[in-house]
């Protein structure tokens, strides 16, 4: 519920988020909310109705309270963003002032024809200067968290599909954005990289 409650919290920055800039609301994201996500984001909590994890009360409570500060800290990293782009880089990130980066883009107009100047900025400081997307280092925390929540070493590995997939999703996504985000700004992002070298977890990817 908490999971599902920061992503009410969180909506309108989903709104900027690569599934809607990018992927849009095509047939991919339609039947992936409808069908996909009901299905295998559930799956790990559905099997455990029919096989007890046989975990003690002090490993479940310990891998639940890991999971909620994956939660948590996934919101906390992805308002940190929201604040920070609202007051146009007018804000303490941390305690200090922010690191990042002006980007200049051009957009042409669809009806007119006519290209015009757009400014970015890309913050370099606090969650987002640990990793481009450490965000999701959070949100994978909270997945593997509840899928080991199944034991995997006493019911087998299909509890762990959810987390699996989330984490090719994830990297893929990292991948994607890099790519976007690299075309978009030119140079400037290549700046942005030199300040921020690690896409999700620093010193591994």
């Amino acid at each position: 519920y908490l999971y599902l409650f920061k992503f009410f919290l969180w909506e309108m920055g989903y709104m900027r988020s690569i599934d809607i800039i990018v992927d849009r609301a095509g047939f991919e994201i339609q039947w992936g909310c409808l069908v996909w996500v009901p299905a295998v984001y559930t799956l790990h909590t559905r099997f455990l109705v029919q096989h007890p994890s046989g975990l003690s009360f002090v490993a479940a409570l310990a891998l639940f309270v890991l999971s909620m500060t994956g939660v948590v800290l996934n919101y906390l990293a992805d308002r940190e963003r929201d604040v920070f782009r609202a007051s146009g880089g007018k804000c303490k990130v941390w305690g200090r002032d922010p690191k990042y980066i002006t980007a200049e883009y051009e957009i042409i107009d669809r009806k007119t024809g006519e290209t015009s100047t757009k400014k970015s900025l890309l913050l370099a400081s606090g969650f987002w200067g640990v990793a481009r997307h450490f965000q999701y280092f959070f949100e994978l925390t909270a997945a593997w968290s509840w899928c080991l929540l199944a034991n995997p070493l006493q019911n087998g590995v299909i509890p762990l599909f959810y987390c699996v997939f989330l984490t090719y999703l994830l990297i893929d996504r990292a991948e994607r954005d890099s790519k976007k985000c690299r075309l978009k700004y030119g140079k400037y992002y290549d700046e942005y990289c030199n300040l921020v070298p690690y896409k999700i977890l620093p010193g591994i990817y």
